[in-house]
């Protein structure tokens, strides 16, 4: 672990200002970590000369008092665009791939004087729910190395929940930042749609992806959402609405509140001792003036379903620039352009990517767009309103982000249902396009951590943060997986 990883961020750029540490002692700590703890496969590039000569730079600017995050390291996913270092998306098409631009987000923490110190391992082209369908592996959790990261961010959820570094980049199209938060024991924000620009992240599903942050704490959380936030001109789904602090409600008082938790999310499809945890918070909530209540929603059900189509289908048709010619993996001997398309494909992409793209290419060939695409997509509607609906009456919802804890490596390997329904419970926030976080609140019987879903009205990420900072400080866990990292 880093020794600069257990003291808040506060504390850090303190000695920053009064220099008592540079900027390279935190880049040089991070690498050595990192590279101590390279079983876990957290990293597909570490951007070691990188992160040096962005240090050094900073040495001759004078530090800014106002501004957190200022010389702190940061791991970005590997399917965010990096001007000059290497973005695979974990895919052997994207190899060899070196952009010549930084996506938006990138610009913004550049802005902000932090450091890339690499790029997190990751589902290839973010399709997986495990991280296992990575071209370089998957990445391991801290808490039991036997055990999945979850995905498709798992390599950023590992390296903060290792305490490698403080604060990462996801990417959430149907529970990625969340699930793999939930899995390794620590916060990650999937924001409103359109809150986060979304030019340079490497397109999925373009109507569900979304940008977000992952961190050991909500109040870092909210930190590094205040600097990636805003309007992008670049981004024509990206929000006006104008940049706020999200930590301006942390540690206020949550009496008066109303919460509703789905039936749903209490169901059978979830582990009896994920339930009781949100059982044992609800009571803590209701201890403490907050009104809980199950309500009915319709259509969470269908929500995986939907997912499907409406993913898969957007899936096939954003991959389809993968063609061998512009750039990225190209086969050195084709017959003509139709076997260079084919043999660039069926060779570049890994076997769950070409599934999504044939299944998606069915549903959109012909008629079945109408009879798949389009219905999906007015259902998606009605399950949006469903949820508007709730949030008439209450203030939040809560649920498990998961149905179980994080499982073996090993386990369900050919079931690829079983991934999807490892997103069951937070993929119809991206269907509705609302904000949502994961807070760890305790473990299961074999010590893996389980996590508190909150999901907030559109925008209103402020409330979610209030909530989740008031939960986190009653528990008070100890989230440093120790016996994680040292099992072999």
């Amino acid at each position: 672990m880093s020794k600069y990883i257990e003291k808040d961020i506060q504390e850090i750029h303190e000695l920053l200002v009064n220099k008592k540490i540079k900027p390279i002692d935190l880049v040089e700590d991070a690498i050595n970590t990192i590279k101590e703890n390279s079983d876990l496969n957290c990293f597909i590039t570490l951007n070691e000369d990188g992160a040096r000569k962005m240090a050094l730079e900073l040495e001759n600017i004078e530090v800014e008092k106002d501004n957190l995050l200022f010389g702190i390291p940061i791991a970005v996913k590997d399917n965010i665009v990096t001007c000059g270092l290497r973005t695979t998306c974990a895919s052997k098409m994207l190899d060899n791939f070196i952009p010549i631009y930084d996506a938006t987000v990138v610009e913004k923490i550049k802005a902000n004087h932090m450091i890339i110190i690499g790029k997190t391992n990751m589902d290839e082209f973010a399709m997986g729910s495990t991280s296992r369908t990575s071209y370089y592996g998957a990445p391991h959790n801290p808490w039991n190395k036997n055990k999945i990261a979850g995905g498709s961010s798992g390599g950023s959820a590992s390296c903060i929940s290792a305490g490698l570094v403080k604060f990462a980049l996801g990417s959430d199209t149907g529970g990625s930042i969340r699930q793999p938060a939930s899995y390794c024991g620590i916060v990650g924000m999937k924001p409103t749609y359109g809150r986060v620009s979304r030019f340079g992240l490497v397109a999925f599903a373009s109507s569900l992806d979304q940008i977000g942050p992952m961190t050991k704490n909500v109040y870092d959380n909210a930190l590094l959402l205040n600097a990636i936030v805003g309007r992008d001109e670049k981004d024509l789904t990206s929000s006006k609405k104008e940049a706020e602090d999200f930590t301006r409600l942390i540690g206020q008082d949550v009496k008066g509140m109303r919460i509703a938790i789905p039936d749903y999310f209490m169901s059978d499809i979830v582990s009896d001792e994920v339930k009781n945890k949100i059982l044992e918070i609800k009571d803590l909530l209701e201890k403490n003036g907050v009104t809980v209540s199950f309500v009915s929603v319709k259509y969470l059900e269908n929500a995986v379903t939907l997912y499907q189509i409406i993913a898969m289908g957007e899936a096939s048709s954003n991959l389809a620039r993968f063609d061998g010619i512009r750039y990225g993996y190209s086969y050195d001997k084709p017959k003509d352009i139709e076997d260079l398309y084919l043999s660039t494909r069926s060779l570049g992409f890994g076997d769950e990517v070409k599934r999504r793209i044939m299944v998606g290419s069915y549903l959109l060939s012909g008629d079945n767009a109408k009879t798949y695409y389009n219905k999906a997509l007015s259902i998606r509607d009605d399950m949006k309103k469903e949820f508007l609906n709730v949030f008439n009456d209450y203030d939040l919802i809560i649920g498990p982000t998961t149905t179980t804890t994080a499982y073996g490596l090993d386990e369900n390997l050919d079931d690829p249902l079983k991934s999807f329904m490892d997103d069951v419970l937070v993929i119809p926030v991206n269907m509705a396009g609302l904000p949502a976080i994961n807070v760890p609140v305790g473990f299961d019987k074999s010590h893996m951590p389980i996590g508190m879903h909150i999901i907030g009205k559109h925008f209103d990420e402020a409330t979610i943060y209030k909530l989740a900072s008031f939960v986190e400080n009653k528990l008070k866990l100890n989230l440093t997986p120790e016996e994680g990292l040292n099992n072999e």
